[in-house]
C-alpha cells in the first residue's frame, strides 16, 4: 500500500469500531483502503502532494453503513412509485392516487406501496369497492408497508383473472366475499404477483421473491431500464451513507445486473445476493447456490447464501403462531415449509458451506427453523456458519436462549417496531395477544441473552435510513406496564450497522471498521451523533460517502 495519502478526513469524531482503537481525530485513505487511523497531526503528515483534505469540523466518521435486510430492485422502483405512507382517509387517498394516475397515463397497471392496513380508517378495511369509487377505469393496486398483502381494484382483478378467485397455495390467499368474488385483498406473494407482473416493469422486480428465477424473453431495452433504475436505487443508498447491503431476494439476472455495474465502474455500493430456496425447489437446487459463490466472489458483488421464507406476516396472519393469535386463538398458520423440508435444505445448505437466513416471524416459524439449524449441526457436525434468522417479531421464551447456544444470529429492523415511527400499533400488538408483548421485537432480551445481532430497515418496507432506524432502537417505549424495556444504546447500534455487518457476511477481516489495511468504506455525517439527543437522531444525515476508496455521495 502506498504510504501517502491520496484522501484525508481531518477535525472528526472519529468511532473506529474497532475495540483496540476504538476513537480517533482523523483517517487517511490511499487507493481503496484505510492507510492511517490516529491524531490530526500523525495523519495529515501522510498527505500526498495532492491529497485531497476534508475538514469533518467536529462531526462523526465512522465505517459505513451496512443495510443487512433489504431488497435492492423493489426499493430501486419504489422511488418512482405513489408513496401512500402517512396518508390516511379516503379523500386524501383518492387525491394521491388520482394525482399519480393523471401524472402516469401510459401505466398499465398503477402501483402504490406503504399503505397502512387501517389506511380508511372507520371505513373498515379497504376493499376493491373502496379503490373503485377512486379509480374505476384504470387497473391499480396498492402494497401494505410489509408487501405481504395489497390490495387491487376491480379492474387490476380482472386483468389478472383474479376476481372469481383462484388457488394459489399454502400461506398464500385471494380472499373472497360473501358474493363469491374476491374482496381486493391479496395475501403474499403467489396471490400478488399476477396482478404486479402486469406492470410496465413486468413484476421483474419481485421475481426474487416470487420464484427465484429470471425474466424471461427479455429484451435488451427491457434490461436496460432495469439497469437504470438499479443503478438510480444504489446511488440512493449510497446517499443514505450505506457502503453494504445483503439483498434479501434473489436471482442470477440481479447478480449479472451488479456484476456489469462493477465492470462499467459504476457500483456505488457492495451488495451480496442470495440464492432464494423456494418450497417447490428440488433439494438439488442448492448446487447452483454453490456456483454462484464461486462465480460472484469479489469484493463488491457476492452471491454466497441461501434466503428462504418459512412465514408471512403477524398483520395479515400469514405469521406461523405457536398457540394461535391474540384475536384468533385457534389459528396458526401453516408454515411455507414442512419440518422435514426445512431440515433438508438447513442440513444440505450447511453442508455444501453456504450461509442459510430465514424469514421468520411467528413464534412456530423461529422454533422452526432454529430446530433446523440444530439439525444441520447433529448431521454435519458444529461449524462457524453464523445462520440467521431474519425479523423474530415474536419468540417463545424457551427458545431465546437457543442463539447462543446454536450461534444463530437474529437480524432485526428496529424501525418496524409498532408505534414506532414509521408503523402504527395496530393492528399487531391485538394480533399478538398482551400476554406475549414482553417476547415482540424483542432486541434487548435476546442481545442479553448473548445473540449476535445485525440491523437494518428492509427497505422499501420501511425507509432505507439507517438514522431512523437507529432512533427506534434508542427511544422505543414499552407498550404495558411491567414490560421489559427493549432500547439499545448507540454504540450497540452503530456496531449492529457495520463491524457486526460484517461479520455475518465473513468479511470482518477487511470491513466494518476503520483501521489501517481495511477497506476504505467511511461515512461523515452531518454533526457528532454521540452528541444528539435520542429523538433527534434521525436528522443525522451523511455529509460524504465512500465506498472502496471513492467518493459515492457528497452534499452540496
Amino acid at each position: 500500500m502506498s504510504q501517502t495519502a491520496d484522501l484525508i478526513i481531518r477535525n472528526a469524531r472519529v468511532l473506529t469500531m474497532d475495540e483496540a482503537a476504538p476513537k480517533a481525530e482523523a483517517v487517511a485513505i490511499a487507493g481503496n483502503r484505510i492507510l492511517a487511523v490516529g491524531s490530526n497531526d500523525e495523519v495529515m503528515a501522510l498527505a500526498g502532494t495532492s491529497a485531497r483534505v476534508i475538514d469533518a469540523d467536529g462531526a462523526t466518521v465512522m465505517p459505513g453503513f451496512n443495510e443487512a435486510h433489504m431488497h435492492i430492485f423493489m426499493g430501486s422502483l419504489s422511488l418512482v412509485q405513489l408513496n401512500l405512507h402517512a396518508v390516511h382517509g379516503f379523500e386524501a387517498m383518492k387525491s394521491a392516487i388520482l394525482d399519480y394516475a393523471a401524472k402516469n397515463p401510459d401505466e398499465p397497471v398503477l402501483l402504490a406501496y406503504s399503505a397502512d392496513y387501517g389506511i380508511l380508517g372507520e371505513l373498515g378495511p379497504t376493499t376493491r369497492h373502496h379503490l373503485d369509487a377512486m379509480l374505476p377505469d384504470r387497473p391499480f393496486m396498492m402494497y401494505a408497508p410489509d408487501h405481504h398483502t395489497a390490495w387491487a381494484n376491480t379492474a387490476a382483478l380482472k386483468l389478472a383473472d383474479l376476481l372469481n378467485g383462484r388457488d394459489v397455495g399454502i400461506g398464500n390467499e385471494v380472499v373472497m366475499g360473501e358474493d363469491g368474488l374476491a374482496t381486493g385483498e391479496l395475501r403474499e406473494t403467489n396471490a400478488i404477483t399476477p396482478v404486479a407482473r402486469l406492470a410496465s416493469t413486468g413484476g421483474r422486480e419481485g421475481l426474487g421473491i416470487a420464484t427465484g428465477g429470471d425474466p424471461e424473453n427479455l429484451t435488451p431495452e427491457q434490461r436496460a431500464v432495469d439497469r437504470a433504475i438499479l443503478k438510480r436505487g444504489l446511488e440512493y443508498c449510497a446517499s443514505e451513507g450505506l457502503t453494504s447491503l445483503q439483498n434479501f431476494d434473489g436471482n442470477l439476472y440481479q447478480l449479472e445486473l451488479m456484476a456489469d455495474l462493477e465492470a462499467a465502474g459504476e457500483l456505488p455500493v457492495r451488495i451480496r445476493i442470495p440464492f432464494h430456496m423456494k418450497n417447490f425447489m428440488d433439494l438439488s437446487m442448492l448446487d447452483k447456490a454453490a456456483q454462484w459463490k464461486e462465480r460472484f466472489a469479489s469484493d463488491m458483488v457476492r452471491g454466497d447464501f441461501v434466503k428462504v421464507f418459512m412465514d408471512g406476516v403477524i398483520d395479515s396472519q400469514t405469521a406461523y403462531m405457536l398457540d394461535g393469535y391474540g384475536d384468533r386463538p385457534d389459528y396458526d398458520c401453516e408454515p411455507l415449509f414442512t419440518r422435514e423440508a426445512f431440515d433438508a435444505v438447513a442440513t444440505k445448505a450447511d453442508s455444501l458451506g453456504l450461509q442459510v437466513a430465514v424469514h421468520a416471524i411467528g413464534s412456530a416459524a423461529v422454533r422452526q427453523t432454529l430446530d433446523g439449524y440444530e439439525a444441520a449441526i447433529k448431521a454435519n457436525g458444529k461449524r462457524d456458519s453464523r445462520h440467521r434468522i431474519e425479523h423474530i417479531e415474536i419468540i417463545h421464551p424457551d427458545d431465546i436462549p437457543r442463539f447462543r447456544e446454536l450461534g444463530v444470529v437474529a437480524s432485526m429492523q428496529p424501525v418496524h417496531v409498532p408505534g414506532g415511527s414509521c408503523f402504527p400499533l395496530e393492528p399487531t400488538v391485538t394480533r399478538l395477544g398482551e400476554d406475549r408483548w414482553k417476547y415482540a421485537y424483542a432486541w434487548r432480551t435476546l442481545k442479553d441473552a448473548g445473540a449476535r445481532m445485525v440491523f437494518a430497515t428492509d427497505w422499501p418496507i420501511s425507509p432505507v435510513s439507517p438514522f431512523e432506524c437507529i432512533q427506534n432502537a434508542l427511544t422505543r417505549k414499552p407498550w404495558g406496564e411491567g414490560d421489559p424495556d427493549q432500547r439499545m444504546t448507540l454504540q450497540e447500534s452503530l456496531y449492529a450497522y457495520t463491524a457486526e455487518g460484517a461479520w455475518v457476511e465473513f468479511m470482518e477481516d477487511r470491513k466494518g471498521k476503520l483501521k489501517p489495511g481495511f477497506l476504505a468504506d467511511i461515512v461523515v455525517l452531518s454533526q457528532d451523533i454521540e452528541a444528539a439527543a435520542p429523538d433527534r437522531v434521525a436528522d443525522v444525515r451523511p455529509r460524504m460517502t465512500i465506498c472502496d476508496g471513492r467518493i459515492t455521495h457528497e452534499t452540496a
